[in-house]
């Protein structure tokens, strides 16, 4: 059938892989987050994000509703969050949590990511310190100075607004997420969200090139197809062609 066919089987069995991983991570994140604060998801804000963000990534409602009713049927699972802090190639750091059931299982597949290709592991908090903590809402319909009244009257204290052509991207602390989208709400009753989510944000960038480049795009590949990773966060600028 020639190389056509092969490649072609190929992209379709990488994908099927990734989205394999995608389902999983959400069955027991969703499980996780339902175990521990109830599985309501009017009353578990928690929940309720998760299950959003799972729906905005196309997880079938089988999976989210199999997971949350293992917790309601009394199936016990044990998941441990687990954070490696990474210097990478050229200067390069990496943030990589995982959920997993099995420490030590999934540090031997995050290790060899980091052997094969200038990576080593640090000690808790020696990467962290480099990031901000936030979280971060992004959407249309609103201008800046809007913004800014609806953050001061509603007593969120940001750590930036960004403007891009109408695009609007609030900053704040973690713990206040579900604040900044309910002012916004107020606002506008039927906003659509692009992004609302907690992350890690490099207080600085970096530019790689030449072998470091290099090394860190196969670290990043293997780390992704680690099953127990769920984010990695990272200080490099990466361009996209």
């Amino acid at each position: 059938m020639g190389r056509a066919y092969s490649v072609r089987k190929a992209s379709i069995e990488k994908t099927g892989a990734a989205k394999a991983k995608l389902y999983s991570l959400y069955s027991r994140e969703i499980y996780q987050t339902a175990k521990s604060g109830g599985t309501t998801v009017e009353s578990n804000a928690a929940l309720k994000r998760l299950v959003e963000r799972a729906k905005r990534e196309q997880v079938p409602s089988d999976i989210i509703k199999r997971a949350i009713d293992k917790v309601n049927s009394g199936i016990d699972e044990s998941y441990d969050n687990v954070r490696y802090e990474i210097f990478g190639p050229g200067g390069s750091t990496l943030i990589v949590d995982c959920l997993t059931d099995n420490v030590n299982r999934t540090l031997s597949y995050v290790r060899p990511a980091l052997n094969k290709n200038n990576g080593k592991l640090g000690v808790s908090g020696s990467v962290s310190y480099m990031y901000d903590h936030l979280s971060v809402v992004r959407f249309k319909g609103l201008n800046e100075e809007e913004v800014i009244d609806a953050m001061i009257l509603n007593d969120i204290e940001v750590d930036d607004i960004e403007n891009d052509e109408g695009v609007i991207t609030i900053y704040a602390g973690p713990q206040d997420l579900f604040k900044v989208k309910e002012s916004i709400n107020k606002l506008l009753p039927n906003v659509e969200f692009i992004v609302e989510e907690i992350t890690m944000i490099p207080k600085n960038t970096i530019t790689l090139t030449g072998d470091n480049l290099e090394s860190f795009n196969k670290m990043m590949t293997m780390l992704e197809e680690v099953e127990d990773v769920q984010n990695i966060y990272h200080n490099v600028e990466l361009t996209i062609d």
